[in-house]
């Protein structure tokens, strides 16, 4: 273990890994890595050009996410704008509009979204329908006030709204304990799979396999310094979340190291496997990566795991990530207690040991 710290810090190439790279995941993916849109760019085309139209689309320019972008005359100059990417979407007014609404008729709206990105389109459309939704209440008390309808409001219903967990509905308060999980994932399976591989390039691995270490105490002296360096970054990443993004952390502390503890050897049991498979270590990181990607997208770090198909939510079961995510989620913004999440650190436990397991059978066959 001794030798392992001492390699480690002298090791130029994994001292960004272990010290830089915590920081710069914490710092750019917290802000980057957000489904959130803040801007929406509309082409307003008015073609109806009465006080009706010009409320409605100052309504959507009042809003803070969509901007009017340019008050265009014909649909085909929305195209030009939509196909040169500075238009979101367009908005066709037709002539008629406010005769349609005085008269109590139902008026028509055309709204075109680009399509390409599906979560920008929906939620486009969501904005944009919440905004009409608006509109279509203030037409209708203008009319009922002009009929000279009924000044008290009878069988009225009103509906408060409260969001548990996240009041305030920020994203970063959803995405920075996953991207916390992702942190020590990258560097503990990174290390750890540069390590025997390392050993093999110097060609000091020979010298270890004759001396009289046994192969347990070999695999602790590999795994523990990089665990003890893995839970020191999660620390970091704890304090920085706290610091930087003020994300509650209402449940227990030692619950979620207690998770980190037991989930870094099933990561670090991978990294080594993959380590005794390579024989450089260019191969052992482009390996790592490739199982590294796989684990990150089907996470439920980015995408729901409720919208994959069945067989990815099946397969999902077999993946640490999964259940680190969601613990990590529960205890820090739900205040989830042991009881709660007893049978997913049954599970990592069972994967740790099996993942350990591998690494030493496979390294037997090769000493």
């Amino acid at each position: 273990m001794q030798k392992e710290f001492l390699q480690i810090f002298r090791n130029r190439q994994m001292l960004p890994i272990i010290f830089i790279m915590p920081v710069l995941q914490m710092c750019v993916l917290s802000f980057a890595a957000t489904f959130e849109i803040k801007r929406i760019d509309l082409a307003v085309i008015d073609s109806d050009l009465t006080s009706t139209s010009r409320r409605l689309t100052g309504k959507l320019e009042g809003t803070p996410v969509f901007r009017i972008s340019a008050d265009l005359s014909s649909m085909e100059q929305g195209y030009r704008m939509v196909d040169r990417g500075s238009a979101d979407a367009i908005v066709r007014i037709p002539r008629g509009f406010e005769e349609e609404l005085q008269q109590g008729r139902a008026a028509e709206l055309q709204l075109l979204v680009e399509g390409i990105n599906q979560n920008a389109a929906s939620l486009t459309y969501a904005y944009f329908q919440s905004v009409i939704n608006d509109f279509n209440r203030g037409v209708i008390m203008e009319r009922l006030a002009s009929a000279g309808g009924p000044r008290r409001r009878s069988g009225s219903m009103e509906v408060s709204t409260s969001y548990w967990y996240n009041p305030d509905l920020d994203y970063k308060t959803f995405m920075v304990p996953g991207i916390m999980v992702l942190m020590i994932t990258i560097i503990g399976m990174f290390l750890s799979s540069m390590n025997v591989v390392r050993e093999k390039e110097m060609g000091t691995i020979e010298q270890i396999n004759v001396t009289p270490v046994r192969k347990s105490d070999f695999i602790i002296g590999k795994l523990a310094p990089i665990w003890v360096i893995g839970l020191a970054d999660f620390g970091f990443g704890m304090v920085l979340g706290k610091i930087l993004f003020d994300i509650p952390m209402v449940g227990s502390i030692f619950l979620v190291f207690l998770f980190a503890a037991v989930y870094l050897p099933v990561v670090l049991g991978l990294g080594l496997y993959i380590s005794t498979l390579s024989g450089t270590q260019q191969q052992a990181m482009f390996i790592s990566f490739f199982f590294l990607i796989i684990f990150i997208l089907m996470s439920g770090l980015f995408t729901p795991i409720e919208s994959m198909p069945a067989w990815a939510r099946e397969l999902d079961r077999l993946n640490p990530l999964t259940y680190f995510i969601r613990v990590i989620r529960m205890i820090l913004l739900k205040g989830s207690g042991l009881k709660e999440v007893w049978s997913e650190l049954v599970v990592l436990a069972c994967f740790a040991a099996g993942s350990v397991s591998l690494a030493v059978a496979r390294y037997r066959k090769s000493a």
